[in-house]
């Protein structure tokens, strides 16, 4: 009973988060209506190559051609190129190889034994990357079509061909995807993130909350931030790559000042990380305990170090000055130096005590390093102004 109300629990939330979803995409721009388009472009081009290839052609072997137009409405369309080439490669290998095989042997099942294994070791190609599947694909179409011969042959490769050019233009021609806005948003996500986490640390470390439950939370929200930081750069590759071969393309890509984000969130992440598994074990009492007025400096120091990350981040992709960062950057860096003359007068009373603000100091050094001043870089504009039409 209980797995069944479970279960129910399960369905019900995602039945409301897909109603979520449908709202954001009626709402506006974004992820979701970005998905809903391709949907229905990938839809689209599969009629279309039906449209033509069986009903007003009648070709022997027209479902090859909607087959290959709705899966080649890729995410980006230079990935739709990429892969098409790619696909067209391992289809036309697959096809080649098992109508030679059957038309030599004479034996369907005889030329299965043979070429299968063949193609589906060709498959691993690093040539033809995820594409390599289709070689197997392609063989097995024509050992289980029916009739085998050169001409059934020359027509699935024909209308493979067809449903690429079918699939590849409807994606570069009606709204070619951009996601300039997405890197933004997962860049924003990240920082944010690393506020929040870094605030909250320092409201537990000022009020002497070292609970072992809540220390264990930051430490796991820290860890799900380098998550972040990878969506981060994976989200900015692909913004890159929905420039090249669009016709929508009237940016330049996002440029150096986006590379710097991605490397400070990496390191804000890893040295977060590592402020709260110090934390953690000194909650468990793995390690000895600072001092109450210790932890209260270095609560400080956090609250002005996720303060400097989130004027880094406005200052980066939003409306915020350089000359904001700047000034927080600085007394950043002054309160590290009263941190070490702290820790110089406190002579605490146990060597473990100093071991553990050591750690903390030097994932504060390692924090403070990174944040630096990006005065010298030019800021992005361009970038901004396209990623809403994305």
């Amino acid at each position: 009973m209980h797995a069944i109300r479970a279960a129910v629990r399960a369905v019900r939330g995602q039945v409301l988060a897909a109603g979520r979803a449908v709202r954001r995409a009626c709402a506006g721009p974004g992820r979701e209506r970005d998905l809903v388009v391709q949907a229905c472009k990938a839809a689209l081009a599969a009629w279309i190559a039906w449209a033509v290839a069986g009903w007003w052609l009648e070709a022997p072997m027209a479902f090859v051609a909607p087959w290959v137009a709705i899966v080649l409405v890729e995410e980006t369309v230079y990935r739709s190129v990429a892969h098409g080439l790619q696909q067209l490669a391992a289809i036309a290998t697959g096809t080649i190889a098992a109508t030679a095989a059957a038309l030599l042997l004479h034996d369907t099942m005889l030329a299965m034994a043979v070429v299968l294994p063949t193609v589906v070791l060709l498959g691993h190609w690093r040539r033809l990357g995820s594409q390599g599947v289709y070689a197997a694909t392609g063989a097995l179409f024509v050992l289980t079509g029916g009739s085998i011969g050169v001409t059934t042959a020359a027509a699935r490769i024909t209308e493979a061909v067809f449903g690429a050019v079918v699939g590849i233009a409807v994606n570069a021609l009606i709204r070619p995807p951009l996601y300039l806005r997405d890197s933004r948003a997962a860049l924003r996500d990240a920082t944010e993130e690393a506020h929040d986490i870094l605030r909250a640390v320092a409201d537990g470390l000022a009020e002497d909350r070292w609970d072992a439950g809540e220390a264990g939370t930051w430490h796991e929200r820290a860890l799900r931030l380098r998550r972040l930081v990878d969506d981060s750069r994976v989200a900015l590759g692909r913004s890159r790559e929905s420039l090249r071969v669009n016709l929508r393309r009237r940016t330049v890509a996002p440029g150096k000042d986006y590379d710097d984000a991605v490397l400070v969130l990496d390191y804000a992440a890893v040295h977060t990380a590592g402020v709260t598994r110090t934390v953690l074990e000194a909650a468990n009492h793995s390690t000895a305990r600072p001092h109450p007025h210790l932890s209260h400096n270095y609560a400080e120091f956090l609250r002005q170090t996720a303060h400097a990350l989130h004027l880094y981040g406005h200052s980066r992709f939003g409306d915020r000055s350089d000359r904001e960062l700047r000034q927080a950057v600085d007394e950043l860096h002054r309160m590290l130096d009263a941190l070490r003359r702290s820790l110089t007068r406190s002579r605490p009373h146990h060597p473990d005590e100093v071991a553990t603000y050591g750690t903390l100091l030097a994932q504060a050094h390692r924090l403070a390093a990174q944040l630096v001043t990006p005065s010298s870089d030019p800021a992005p504009t361009a970038a901004p102004a396209t990623a809403r039409e994305g």
